[in-house]
């Protein structure tokens, strides 16, 4: 398990090989298995590697491609979150990690002032994980996701609040 103080995590641009690895990484467990669409064909990579004002990051671990991560600017201050892991690797902490890796670029080096994301309403780790880090739950919604109606939180966190829960958590 890495430790927060001492993060084992190298997080760099996502290369379009890396995209090859990850269509390759076994499906998530049963809890998970809604999920496994971001992975594939057609999934978040698809829909996001090269899109103008959007950076994709690959965090390795012992030379291990182990996740990614997505912030893409929806305006000129804010950019939506995404993150997936490995499948072996979830639950381990690196999500924690990563994504605070990827705030600390997106909110320091991007200037970005407010991180927003969807997550499912059942994703009940990812929400705890979000609202550790200060997220605030701004509504809810219904997406069409593989011809099926999903249930999401819209939930955000802006710099100041990142600042305040960060000084803690890091």
């Amino acid at each position: 398990m890495p430790s927060k103080s001492n993060p084992v995590i190298l997080l760099r641009n996502l290369l379009s090989d890396d995209i090859s690895i990850i269509s390759d990484w076994p499906s998530y467990q049963p809890c998970f298995n809604e999920l496994d669409y971001a992975l594939r064909k057609r999934g978040w990579l698809s829909e996001y590697f090269g899109k103008p004002d959007t950076k994709c990051y690959a965090a390795e671990h012992s030379g291990e491609l182990i996740g990614f991560a997505i912030l893409s600017k929806t305006s000129e201050t804010e950019a939506e979150f995404r993150i997936a892991l490995k499948p072996d690797k979830t639950g381990s902490g690196y999500g924690r990690i990563i994504t605070l890796m990827v705030f600390n670029d997106g909110f320091i080096n991007m200037k970005i002032n407010r991180i927003h994301l969807i997550v499912r309403k059942n994703n009940l780790m990812a929400i705890r994980l979000y609202k550790s880090i200060g997220f605030a739950e701004r509504g809810k919604c219904i997406k069409e996701i593989n011809g099926k109606h999903t249930a999401f939180l819209i939930m955000d966190i802006y710099y100041k609040q990142y600042c305040q829960k960060s000084k803690v958590e890091l």
